[in-house]
């Protein structure tokens, strides 16, 4: 066997990436809630294109829980903390509230009140916005400093291909089945049967293990950085509030730092805007929701785990910037096989392709973006800075992305001509990684001391 096989293999072989995988699930699972089982809810109760684009709107909380993820990482849970720690006791009660929210939006109906559904939704995205700030902290902090250049490629290829299972192959499967043809539970009885499925994800949250981190350098840097007046009521604000954002564009600098956020916020506007409306054009295209579920979620989703590996192990060997650019290009591209599937209809041939290549470059490009995050995020505020740039990342992706159905309707329901444009988007974010590279080859030539 081949020295980069031999490894590879002994890479994945710590069980730290399997926490990362399986907490990736707790991730990507509550997007289906909010996302995938409420779009159906909605075209089989007859709302238009429109209203089922702008629900998605709630999502845009996943964009601004920068603003609370200091709470994440300063304050302690009664009780949780002292049994789970830090971030593991932020997860469980997270999922507890998504819990009960469930069963509340369960009794509502988006024909009759879609107010109240929307509210209910909005608390579902703003629970899981909460909880991925203390996933993507635990995950980052399960690895050492000396261990980020070997482990956080696969860390992250095995978190995206966990997200990817719990909102497509496990989650997404699992719903669309309960609510498809062949078993016909209502839509509100498939919210309160995957209720079940969220008391499992708390068992894997309760038997993962702490973080092995050096906890006592990380708050020895952080005192070091700023060691501020001795009021304690100003002292928190500043540790909380202000150290986590200033120590970002302290270490980057102003320039660097802006550009990673204007990469970020622009990088996969374009699968969003597909991702938001692929359901609905599943639908009208003729697909059947038992189909669907075989197809997309199953077959697609189940490939993801490979998918993401391959990608780790490509994203190790291009580095970062090269392989972003590679995985958005790639990302992109994909996105035109779903203006062919518009032009020829519903082959199931053609939806397995679409969906394996579609699969495979979007499991690339979540390896690259994740890696890339994990790089610029500090290990002494871990969870705020990696929210922050996830939010900016997701208001693209959530925001924005909520006109997608407006747009389908502003051409015409012209499916093949909104793919295209899709693929499009992603122009802007290459051309800014383009200036990023050079800034960042200034930026290491600066740390290091060696000639740009």
């Amino acid at each position: 066997m081949q020295p980069q096989a031999v490894h590879f293999v002994k890479s994945l072989s710590d069980r730290r990436l399997a926490v990362a995988f399986l907490i990736g699930i707790s991730s990507g699972f509550p997007w289906v809630l909010h996302g995938s089982v409420l779009t159906l809810w909605m075209q089989a109760e007859g709302l238009s294109r429109s209203a089922i684009g702008y629900i998605g709107v709630v999502a845009t909380i996943y964009s601004i829980n920068w603003i609370w993820a200091p709470l994440v990482d300063q304050f302690r849970i009664p009780l949780l903390h002292r049994m789970f720690g830090q971030y593991r006791s932020w997860i469980l009660l997270c999922q507890a509230f998504l819990i009960l929210l469930m069963w509340l939006i369960s009794g509502a109906s988006p024909a009759d009140n879609l107010l109240l559904v929307g509210i209910y939704a909005l608390g579902i995205s703003s629970v899981s916005a909460t909880q991925d700030v203390a996933i993507d902290a635990y995950r980052v902090k399960l690895f050492r400093r000396s261990e980020m250049d070997e482990k956080i490629p696969y860390a992250s290829a095995l978190a995206g291909a966990g997200w990817q299972t719990g909102f497509t192959f496990l989650g997404g499967t699992l719903a669309l089945l309960l609510g498809g043809e062949m078993l016909g539970f209502s839509w509100p009885e498939v919210y309160r049967l995957l209720t079940f499925f969220v008391l499992a994800l708390m068992l894997i949250v309760v038997f993962s293990p702490p973080p092995v981190d050096d906890d006592e350098s990380l708050a020895a840097e952080a005192d070091a950085m700023a060691p501020g007046p001795s009021n304690a009521r100003y002292q928190w604000l500043r540790e909380t509030l202000i150290d986590p954002f200033g120590e970002f564009f302290q270490r980057c600098g102003l320039q660097l730092a802006v550009g990673i956020l204007l990469f970020l916020f622009s990088f996969r506007l374009g699968e969003a805007m597909l991702g938001r409306m692929s359901l609905v054009f599943y639908v009208e295209l003729g697909f059947s929701n038992d189909e669907i579920a075989l197809y997309r979620n199953f077959l697609g989703g189940g490939m993801t785990i490979v998918f993401s590996l391959i990608g780790a192990f490509i994203n190790t060997r291009f580095g970062i910037v090269r392989g972003m650019m590679v995985g958005g290009i790639a990302m992109a591209s994909s996105n035109l096989l779903y203006a062919v599937m518009a032009e020829v209809g519903p082959a199931p041939w053609l939806f397995v392709v679409t969906l394996l290549v579609d699969n495979f470059t979007a499991a690339f490009a979540t390896v690259c973006a994740v890696s890339f995050i994990s790089y610029f995020a500090s290990r002494t505020y871990t969870g705020t800075q990696f929210a922050l740039m996830t939010s900016i990342s997701n208001f693209g992706r959530t925001t924005l992305a909520a006109g997608s159905g407006a747009i389908v309707d502003g051409l015409g329901g012209n499916w093949a001509l909104f793919f295209v444009l899709t693929t499009l988007m992603v122009i802007p974010a290459l051309l800014i990684l383009v200036w990023l590279s050079k800034m960042l080859e200034n930026h290491r030539a600066a740390e290091t001391g060696a000639p740009s």
